[in-house]
């Protein structure tokens, strides 16, 4: 007596079949929106190499913020343009800085939604590094910078950011700031730690929005060598010890199996930032017609969730989120 051959494509052949064998879901309330916020009034600026993506003044990111919660996103990550940049990142930790009224009005606004706040100085730094330059040198003091970037997270706090992401990839900074932000009253604040920031051909386009290209050298002295995976487990895991609360690997497409690792290895929430030349590549193919920019993106999204992202940072949100509603 023969058998017929299993055959798997009985469960493929409709949308209602699939979806009730689908392992992975994508929604709208696994994406974060990046949003950037410059100093000034009135301020509303595309930025050319991010189609579709703008920086924003005060005001007209508390506009944009209604529109994201309405989308059903119930996240944004903050990026701050200061009016003006020194040697030290001053405007990273002035209570007055870009970041720090923005996160006022956007929690007075929008009380509900979760905002964010990108920890890291190369926004503000003169010559675009994420730390403090040592004298006469060109090499990023590690100590130092750990100092500032711990008080960047208190004044972000005392705004009323909802959770603070250190992105700049010091030593020890985790534990800086986790200590910090206890002391200061501020225990409930989570930490999003970024513990596996990869020195990626992938930022140009945040660069020009941030206008934190360096002006000398590179990040590959502090930033992952994009060779290296079981390092971003040590990594992971030195953060957790810190006092992360979740983890952040950064860029995310090229990293699939990184993801996949540091969820498997362990077990703590997980993040993962498509960043600004995944979105670029992504906008420039659809716009010669080369590919199908919503049929794309979904699946793109989705490989990062299956990968084992609970969270996706991408600046696709907005639009995915229309899509998957």
């Amino acid at each position: 007596m023969s058998f017929p051959a299993t055959r798997l494509r009985r469960l493929r052949r409709t949308d209602t079949l699939r979806g009730l064998v689908r392992e992975t879901e994508l929604s709208p309330a696994h994406l974060i929106q990046p949003a950037f916020v410059i100093a000034g009034e009135d301020v509303r600026e595309e930025v050319p190499s991010m189609p579709g993506i703008e920086r924003f003044s005060i005001s007209h990111l508390v506009e944009e913020a209604g529109e994201i919660a309405e989308a059903g996103i119930g996240a944004l990550m903050l990026f701050g343009i200061p009016a003006a940049k020194d040697e030290a990142g001053s405007g990273a930790y002035d209570d007055e800085g870009v970041v720090q009224m923005a996160v006022r009005a956007l929690k007075e606004a929008h009380p509900d939604l979760i905002v964010m706040t990108d920890v890291c100085l190369c926004e503000y730094t003169s010559h675009g590094h994420c730390g403090v330059i040592r004298d006469g040198g060109t090499e990023v003091d590690n100590d130092v910078t750990v100092e500032l970037l711990a008080k960047t997270a208190i004044s972000h706090a005392l705004a009323g950011a909802d959770a603070v992401a250190p992105s700049d990839m010091m030593d020890g900074r985790i534990g800086s700031i986790r200590f910090q932000l206890d002391e200061e009253g501020h225990s409930d604040v989570p930490i999003i730690a970024y513990s596996a920031k990869y020195a990626s051909a992938f930022y140009g386009p945040f660069r020009d929005a941030a206008e934190s290209t360096p002006q000398h050298g590179n990040r590959r002295g502090y930033q992952m060598d994009p060779a290296n995976a079981a390092e971003a487990v040590r990594e992971a895991e030195l953060d957790l010890d810190e006092g992360a609360d979740m983890l952040m690997v950064k860029p995310a497409l090229p990293y699939l199996d990184v993801v996949r690792r540091v969820k498997e290895a362990t077990g703590a929430p997980v993040a993962a930032y498509h960043v600004s030349g995944e979105y670029s590549m992504l906008k420039a193919a659809a716009a010669n017609g080369w590919i199908d920019e919503r049929a794309a993106v979904v699946e793109a999204l989705t490989s990062i969730r299956r990968a084992g992202a609970d969270a996706i940072v991408t600046y696709y949100a907005k639009e995915a989120a229309a899509w998957l509603r």
